[in-house]
């Protein structure tokens, strides 16, 4: 779990693991030392100090879900979803786009300008675009939380951030650093990508 969370993470600190294990801290203290005596974590200091993988770590971590998909039988139902969610990708990074720009009112065949969210009309268009994607994520969520209990709560998160959007916090669209959609979604995709074995860039390559 917590090679896991480091995984899908990327780069956190202690607090971040023990919220998504949901382990006591004392126990993650003592974990994130094996991991880095054992050469597959390694804690960075600075402005901004947290825990990573190593790429021995890394490699570790793919075992163990490997390992998880054989023991559970679920290797069919992750790989269903993740193709879902491969539909769904385009579209979203698309929504994304058109949140953080809109035309400009100025020259509407022009390049478009960033989005300020003055133009009530194209935001709120954006946001219906968004609960329409959502739905069928939820369905998503819903598939992989039956399949395996550690995609629990996906589904909870990407309607808290939606339940945010639509009240006017712009920023849980696609802020970085909160548990915004994209941040969500971007997560579960890491998560998806690790428990396959699939490398992001040959999917990308794909």
């Amino acid at each position: 779990m917590v090679v896991h969370a480091l995984r899908v993470k990327g780069f956190v600190d202690a607090e971040a693991v023990v919220a998504a294990t949901g382990l006591d801290a004392d126990g993650v203290d003592v974990l994130l030392a094996g991991l880095a005596g054992a050469g597959h974590a390694r804690h960075r200091e600075g402005r901004i100090s947290g825990w990573m993988l190593t790429p021995e770590g890394r490699a570790h971590g793919e075992s163990l879900l490997a390992a998880e998909l054989e023991a559970t039988g679920v290797r069919p139902a992750v790989e269903a979803a993740y193709r879902d969610f491969l539909e769904l990708n385009q579209g979203f990074l698309g929504l994304c786009t058109d949140w953080q720009l809109r035309p400009d009112p100025d020259a509407p065949e022009g390049d478009p300008i960033v989005n300020d969210h003055a133009d009530a009309a194209h935001d709120a268009a954006v946001v219906a675009r968004l609960g329409e994607a959502d739905d069928v994520m939820r369905e998503v969520c819903g598939g992989l939380a039956e399949a395996l209990d550690r995609f629990d709560g996906y589904g909870e998160r990407f309607a808290e951030a939606l339940a945010r959007v639509r009240v006017g916090e712009v920023e849980w669209f696609t802020r970085p650093m909160i548990d915004s959609y994209h941040t969500v979604w971007f997560e579960l995709h890491e998560n998806l990508l690790a428990t396959l074995g699939i490398e992001r860039a040959r999917e990308q390559a794909g």
